[in-house]
Order: C-alpha cells, then sequence, then structure tokens
C-alpha cells in the first residue's frame, strides 16, 4: 500500500474526527470534494481506513472503574495462547487486549462498575482458569486516546 502525503493528510483528519463531512475534509487537505470522496474510497478498500468507531461516555454505560490487568500463563504453549485469546474475546468487561513480551503473556483493559464487580471478575475470569498463573491489576485514574497518527514511514510525494 503506497500513501502519499494527501493520504497521509486525510487519515489524520478522519482519525481526529470520522464523522467530519466530506466538504471540510476536502477543504483541510487541499483537495476538491470529489479527490477527497475517491481517495477515502481507495483508503478503505485498501484496508488504510479498517472502520470507524463512536466514542461512549463510559458513565452512560455505568461504567465506574477500568483497570489495567497483566496475566501470565503457565506454559507458553500455542494451543494456551490460543485458547486464553479466544476465551477473552467472549468477556464483555474486556475492553481490549493485548499479547505482549516480557514478565506478563497478555496486559487487558477491562472496564467495570465498580472496585466490587472488578474483584468478582478478576477472581471468576482469571483465577479459575488452568493456564493463568498469576494475575497483577493496575486501576486506571484517567484515560486519553491519542488522536494524531503515529507515522514511521516518510509520506511519498
Amino acid at each position: 500500500m503506497q500513501l502519499d502525503r494527501i493520504d497521509f493528510a486525510i487519515l489524520r483528519e478522519l482519525r481526529k474526527n470520522a464523522r467530519l463531512p466530506n466538504k471540510s475534509l476536502a477543504e483541510r487537505v487541499g483537495v476538491a470534494p470529489s479527490t477527497a470522496l475517491e481517495r477515502v474510497r481507495r483508503l478503505r478498500e485498501q484496508g488504510a481506513i479498517c472502520g470507524y468507531h463512536a466514542e461512549v461516555a463510559p458513565a452512560a454505560l455505568g461504567i465506574g472503574l477500568q483497570a489495567m490487568i497483566s496475566v501470565r500463563l503457565a506454559r507458553h504453549a500455542r494451543a494456551d495462547l490460543d485458547a486464553f485469546g479466544s476465551y477473552l474475546s467472549t468477556l464483555r468487561e474486556v475492553l481490549a487486549f493485548y499479547h505482549v513480551a516480557g514478565a506478563n503473556d497478555y496486559l487487558l483493559h477491562v472496564a467495570v462498575r465498580d472496585s466490587d464487580q472488578l474483584r468478582d471478575f478478576a477472581l471468576d475470569a482469571f483465577t479459575t482458569r488452568t493456564e493463568v498463573a498469576h494475575i497483577e491489576t493496575s486501576l486506571i485514574f484517567s484515560f486519553r486516546r491519542n488522536v494524531d497518527l503515529p507515522v514511521y514511514r516518510a509520506a511519498v510525494e
């Protein structure tokens, strides 16, 4: 996938506001509306744009507490990793999970109502699993998503 500076500008603007009207997007990146529309279509088709989502206020869903849970598995067998990853996908409290390198194997971002629910969730969801050797929970006091693009390759002119 070859992206140029206009593509990067479009991605940057859509990352900030995916509901940006096409006319406004075109003005911000300095192209005609028809060009912006075609570029966005091509970026979707090529997989550079994977989807759109709504940021939902946690309190609106009754979420009063978020945490990161580090999980260390007892073994590093592929079957255990695959089974645990599949299991995590079924847990509604898990907002995102990452298979990571280091002392722990997984890092989970979870959202719950309160500390009682967090305790019960951690105990019920993880200490009952035979592949889990250790868990460690860290409370999240604040959370912000960076809307800027991390660009690691030069845009082609």
